[in-house]
């Protein structure tokens, strides 16, 4: 019988789905596992097969601890909400809801068509109003809590767009050719700032990506530092500034303020004014990258004041300067220009004098010099001196003056700013809030609040979302009196915050989860995703669930023990897929061609799951070679009935070689090594081609061994071998340590007990074997020809020495 991958896996998958076989039990009697993709966006280009890397080794994960007795959770949903749809709805005048729909059954069918062992009775979709209201409930519990703000903030908006974007998303916008200003909006923002520290130290216990974990601490960015407060000249007034290097202070010529900053025009002398407004003007129009890139150019405006330096009395100059972001500390900094390398730049720019306070190598006014492993030298008066000090010293010292003279108090600081959760546009969760006319604010009872049907989607002019226009709706009255309901959306991470709980009670009507389901699933065992998700999704998930465990929702105080980065896969051409490029593999075109198995195993025989690799057609061809090997191994006769398989014990070599095989499959699936776990499967059935053995017990371990992998061809050939039930909860295959351990050891070789060269030989070679073999390396024999060996030293299994003079 030929294999024909077609017709097998369309009867699989209809099997699988007719009996639901991959459904998580609802008991608790067995030990869980909870395996989670980063679920998709669902855009209308559908999945190429770079998308499919993470699923399919997830769902190996699955397949895998279903058959080691785990009852496992792999749910799969659709993050989609987003600007993508409401974009194209505006091009094409389709109700959003409409391409979100198309797009999620184009997805479905892809995703099903890999076998992906997909519990789907737990589908969730974040626009499904079943869901959203859960989404709004959270919400508002964080206002509430307090943690939900209304404020004025400066956003970036697109032009083009109408819309508000995140700061990582500006660099991509600006290059697809759209225009993004800052401008003041009123905006919804969440205080996840209040959870910093907590973001911060229980990343120590996560077995996540190191790189990722370091992402985040330098996202949330703690600092420890001192506020300095200095006195403002014909001003009577201070000016506060947060530094980390307290000890250089005598070194500071200068100050900074940002542009945004509340007493920036208040400063202005007469004669700066119209140059300090005009900057401030130009500032506004520039992104966050924009200002604060390393490579760009210092640019600034002297606002004509001085401040008095608390430690040595001598008058600073005030500067404006777009790189001082007002939502960083104080949104003011100290210039130390001899060992900062942005002040150094800008005081050699504007004529700024330097001064050294840390011992240099170097002269400080040819470069500058940031080192902190040097002695603070020039930092004196007549009440303290750092002069000699090492930096923790002169920090303490110079800080505990300072809040002495109540000039200062040390502060821990945070890069993190709160969370800006407000969108102006259409297609996302309402946000459940009344405005009254008294200017009091009151919330949504009746959960879910829904999108009005719309027919233009446009952001209006003055930057509300469409739904400003749309009165009835937009307008009501209550026991409070009339309202008019909150026009911003929220953002597309907050459907993504939490999803992976609902995945555990997806029908609950009455609770966002059972307690008790709460309690048996999390937290999710293995997290698989893109790296790009490395801070923000992340950061975002951790946080919301960290107030659900305040709430006493959620029983763990993280969401995701073990998190797994896939790399990329590229296209043929070693680039990025993209449309643009010209070079994307439509996942349903190779599917077609090649059927699942082959591909599931390609994108896993590729390379080291983390790292990135291009995509390369004739790969899979060998592949799909090695399947139908593997069908040759039940099925040798293409036009006959399966092969009467031998019953009897199989030779000792065999039998060593399958235990072999199965200690490194299960070892290397468990560390998610899956191209090496495939390598060593493709040895153990050239093993079998090659000795004609077609023992019944090396092939059924075999198979099973491939399930994970290549679910299809193994239910056929499992049926095929007799077994009515289907493979996927078969048990997966154990091993004897003694029969897989390794029967050829390395030998080290010595001359005059320095190590010169080793060699393998068998666990039983004679002492005689293996001083020949000793001799015959290379690297030892030049150290013996010629010379009189008076002893040979034989340690069996570990090494030789030769004694020569």
């Amino acid at each position: 019988m030929k294999y024909d991958f077609s017709h097998t896996e369309k009867k699989w998958q209809a099997y699988w789905q007719e009996h639901g076989t991959f459904q998580a039990e609802e008991g608790q009697e067995k030990p869980k596992y909870y395996v989670l993709d980063m679920f998709p966006y669902p855009s209308g280009s559908g999945l190429h097969v770079g998308h499919l890397e993470g699923y399919t080794a997830s769902d190996i994960v699955a397949r895998y601890r279903r058959s080691r007795g785990n009852n496992v959770l792999h749910p799969m949903g659709w993050d989609a909400f987003g600007l993508p749809a409401e974009q194209y709805a505006i091009k094409t005048g389709t109700h959003p809801s409409l391409t979100t729909e198309n797009n999620i059954r184009s997805f479905r069918e892809t995703l099903q068509a890999m076998g992906f062992s997909y519990d789907w009775s737990r589908e969730i979709n974040t626009t499904d109003p079943g869901y959203f209201r859960w989404t709004q409930w959270i919400f508002l519990k964080l206002y509430e809590m307090g943690l939900a703000y209304q404020s004025e903030v400066d956003v970036n908006w697109c032009v083009e767009l109408r819309a508000v974007l995140a700061n990582e998303e500006v660099e991509e916008k600006i290059a697809e050719g759209l225009t993004v200003v800052r401008r003041p909006l009123r905006q919804w923002v969440l205080k996840i700032t209040a959870y910093a520290e907590r973001l911060l130290l229980d990343l120590d216990g996560l077995d996540w990506p190191e790189n990722v974990k370091q992402m985040q601490r330098n996202w949330i960015g703690r600092s420890e530092g001192v506020e300095v407060d200095f006195e403002l000249r014909c001003h009577r007034k201070m000016l506060r500034v947060y530094t980390t290097r307290p000890d250089t202070l005598f070194g500071a010529t200068y100050l900074v303020i940002s542009p945004e900053h509340p007493m920036a025009e208040k400063l202005a002398t007469a004669p700066q004014l119209v140059e300090v407004k005009n900057y401030i003007s130009k500032a506004k129009l520039k992104t966050e990258l924009e200002r604060t890139g390393l490579q760009k150019d210092k640019t600034g405006v002297f606002t004509g004041s001085y401040a008095i330096n608390p430690a040595n009395g001598e008058a600073l100059p005030v500067w404006i300067s777009d790189f001082v972001l007002t939502s960083y500390g104080t949104g003011a900094i100290m210039s130390v220009p001899a060992h900062d390398s942005r002040d150094w730049e800008f005081a050699k720019k504007f004529g700024l004098p330097i001064v050294e306070v840390v011992k240099s190598p170097h002269d400080v006014q040819d470069a500058v010099y940031e080192g902190k492993d040097s002695t603070a030298v020039n930092s004196s008066n007549s009440e303290i001196s750092l002069d000699g000090l090492a930096f923790p010293e002169a920090f303490e010292r110079m800080a505990s003056w300072l809040e002495l003279k109540k000039c200062g108090e040390r502060k821990v600081n945070y890069r993190l700013r709160d969370w800006i959760f407000s969108r102006q546009r259409y297609w996302g969760e309402p946000i459940p809030v009344k405005h009254y006319e008294d200017g009091s604010l009151g919330t949504e009872t009746d959960l879910p609040l829904r999108l009005p049907e719309v027919e233009a989607y446009q952001p209006t002019e003055t930057g509300e979302s469409p739904l400003a226009n749309i009165p009835e709706w937009l307008y009501g009255t209550d026991g409070k009196g009339a309202f008019r309901r909150e026009t911003n959306t929220m953002p597309q991470w907050a459907g993504s915050c939490w999803y992976y709980l609902r995945f555990i009670d997806p029908r609950n009507s009455e609770h966002l989860v059972d307690a008790e389901k709460e309690h048996y699933w999390m937290n999710v065992d293995l997290y698989i995703g893109g790296a790009e998700h490395a801070v923000l999704h992340l950061l975002y998930a951790r946080f919301w669930h960290k107030v659900l465990y305040d709430l006493k929702v959620v029983s763990t105080k993280e969401p995701f023990q073990k998190l797994f980065n896939q790399g990329m896969i590229l296209g043929e051409d070693g680039e990025k897929m993209s449309k643009s490029r010209g070079n994307v593999i439509p996942a349903d075109h190779v599917l077609e061609k090649y059927g699942a198995d082959a591909v599931r195993l390609y994108e896993m025989f590729l390379g080291p799951l983390e790292q990135v690799k291009p995509w390369n057609t004739n790969g899979i061809e060998g592949v799909s070679r090695f399947l139908n090997r593997v069908w040759r191994l039940v099925h040798p006769d293409t036009e006959g009935p399966a092969a009467v398989l031998d019953e009897a014990a199989m030779p000792g070599e065999l039998l060593r070689r399958m235990h072999k095989t199965v200690k490194k499959v299960r070892e290397d699936t468990e560390c998610l090594k899956f191209n090496t776990a495939i390598a060593e499967m493709m040895v153990f059935v050239n093993d079998l081609h090659r000795t004609g053995n077609r023992n019944r017990e090396a092939i059924e371990t075999l198979v099973l061994l491939l399930a994970p992998y290549a679910p299809h061809i193994s239910e056929e050939l499992w049926e095929a071998l007799g077994h009515p039930e289907s493979i996927a909860r078969a048990p997966f295959p154990t091993f004897d340590p003694a029969l897989a351990a390794n029967d050829v050891l390395t030998i080290a070789v010595q001359v005059n007990g320095k190590l010169r060269g080793t060699f393998e030989a068998a666990k039983d070679a004679s002492k005689e074997e293996m001083l020949e073999a000793a001799r015959a390396v290379e690297s030892v024999r030049k150290f013996i020809e010629g010379s009189t060996v008076v002893k040979e030293i034989v340690v069996p299994g570990k090494l030789i020495n030769f004694a020569v003079k």
